[in-house]
């Protein structure tokens, strides 16, 4: 195991896909080394195949996403991808996919490299989908779970297929995250294995009884045969049917990992820490003490939710949709502005600049509440600016405006005083929106006066590689 004990971890996140190689740090029992990381845009949005989802589906390719995947491991060092001897899986929840049993993909060589090409797959709708309503969530039937259903959440999607293109799920009979129709695929397995994380982030799964809703979901008509067979996050879903680039067969690959809680595994060094995590969409989380259980009534209302994390505990989560993915609106409008005037500017130009226009500009009376995604919580709220005058109106005072409004609308969700009732002594931040942006970091001091260190950013790729690390030399989850 000593000549072995390199773990590949593999996230597919909402705009990127990322890969790391972490190996045990040596003469440290608790520590690792990233030996190598890559990260490669997804650029995966495509229309929907639904024509019914209009303007509010949001879906990606997945033969785009596996090529960014692969783009990933061809740029990893060769040599080190021949003593993986574990691969851990995470990735963006609450998305499904559908695939066709046996024919989801095709092996190929790639130049020298075996990789696998997707066959029979439908496009993954993702968690930002927003074809079911605040009407059509009501008319569903009640979960049994503490975790509400919203839509971009897999059994809601399913419902809404079932409802408006039932013929489109005929032509498959496998469903599953991104992230575990890839495991599927480097295994051979011909049933998808999800862990409770991910089936958790679909809606309609118990988390203390570690089962879905069958009963009610069958009673209201959904093809239950399309969920996957559950197992325990940090077990091992399999092996790896053929090599991969430099991987060896037989390789142990484990259940995928929600994104989430990968992404705290790899940072949360203490129990008193929380996890700030800044990319598309952001997320606050704290952990919640063993033992502890959630009420077993879904609150809609509520803006903090509990998700399951490992070893049956669970951590207390803000989830805001509106994040990073918020400020790409904002370049991207600016961008549009100036095409629409005569000029052409990129976008990595104009966020450059508007960052470091804000970073000079401290304070500003501007307010912007930034939820043009709405949230879950509150699906039909929109974005709004109060407080304009003249001298607010520069590019410094707006995306100030903007990147405090992202936080101040996180903090409303979870304040800086719950966390302190919690034991919360120290916020570890994370994410691509957020290390790269200096004045969202100030506005996170601001509005959560506690120390503050800040991760890689590759996170949820590291913690999924940490996963299997662990297992491989026998250590116990924290």
């Amino acid at each position: 195991m000593a000549a072995r004990s390199v773990t590949l971890g593999i996230d597919l996140g909402t705009t990127s896909v990322k890969a790391a190689l972490v190996e045990a740090a040596p003469g440290d029992p608790s520590g690792f080394v990233v030996l190598a990381s890559c990260a490669r845009a997804a650029r995966a949005e495509t229309a929907a195949q639904s024509a019914a989802a209009g303007p509010q589906g949001q879906e990606q390719d997945v033969r785009r996403i596996i090529q960014a995947l692969h783009e990933c491991l061809a740029a990893l060092p060769r040599e080190q991808l021949r003593k993986v001897c574990g691969i851990g899986v995470s990735g963006q929840m609450h998305g499904v996919m559908f695939w066709k049993t046996g024919q989801g993909c095709v092996w190929t060589e790639a130049g020298a490299a075996p990789v696998f090409e997707p066959r029979a797959v439908s496009h993954l709708v993702t968690w930002q989908d927003g074809r079911c309503s605040s009407e059509f969530l009501a008319s569903l039937p009640q979960p049994e779970s503490h975790l509400s259903v919203a839509t971009g959440f897999g059994c809601a999607t399913i419902f809404w297929l079932l409802k408006n293109s039932p013929d489109f799920l005929k032509s498959y009979d496998t469903a599953g995250t991104i992230h575990d129709y890839v495991v599927a695929m480097l295994c051979g397995l011909a049933r998808p294995l999800m862990s409770d994380q991910n089936a958790a982030s679909w809606g309609y799964f118990n988390t203390r009884s570690q089962s879905w809703n069958l009963e009610i979901l069958g009673a209201a008509g959904f093809p239950v045969q399309l969920l996957p067979d559950i197992v325990e996050p940090g077990s091992v879903a399999g092996r790896t049917s053929q090599a991969w680039f430099e991987i060896p067969r037989g390789t142990q690959v484990g259940v995928a990992l929600g994104d989430l809680q990968a992404s705290v595994f790899s940072c949360m060094a203490q129990k008193t820490d929380a996890v700030l995590n800044i990319s598309t969409s952001v997320q606050l989380v704290a952990s919640m003490p063993s033992g502890f259980q959630p009420a077993q009534t879904p609150d809609p209302e509520a803006p903090v939710a509990y998700f399951p994390y490992f070893d049956r505990t669970y951590l207390a989560v803000a989830a805001s949709l509106n994040g990073g993915n918020v400020l790409a609106t904002f370049v991207h409008m600016l961008v549009q502005w100036m095409a629409d005037l005569g000029l052409e500017v990129e976008e990595s130009m104009v966020y450059s600049c508007m960052i470091q226009a804000a970073a000079q500009q401290r304070d500003t009376c501007l307010t912007i509440t930034p939820t043009v995604l709405g949230e879950r919580h509150l699906p039909d709220q929109l974005a709004s600016v109060t407080g304009i005058s003249s001298s607010d109106l520069s590019l410094g005072h707006v995306t100030r405006a903007l990147c405090r409004g992202i936080i101040q609308n996180l903090h409303s969700m979870l304040p800086f005083q719950q966390l302190r009732e919690w034991g919360v002594e120290r916020v570890i931040g994370s994410g691509s929106a957020l290390s790269r942006n200096e004045v969202l970091k100030q506005e996170v001091q601001r509005a959560f006066p506690l120390p503050v260190s800040y991760g890689h950013d590759v996170d949820a790729a590291v913690g999924a590689a940490l996963v299997m690390l662990q297992r491989s030399l026998g250590r116990q989850k924290s």
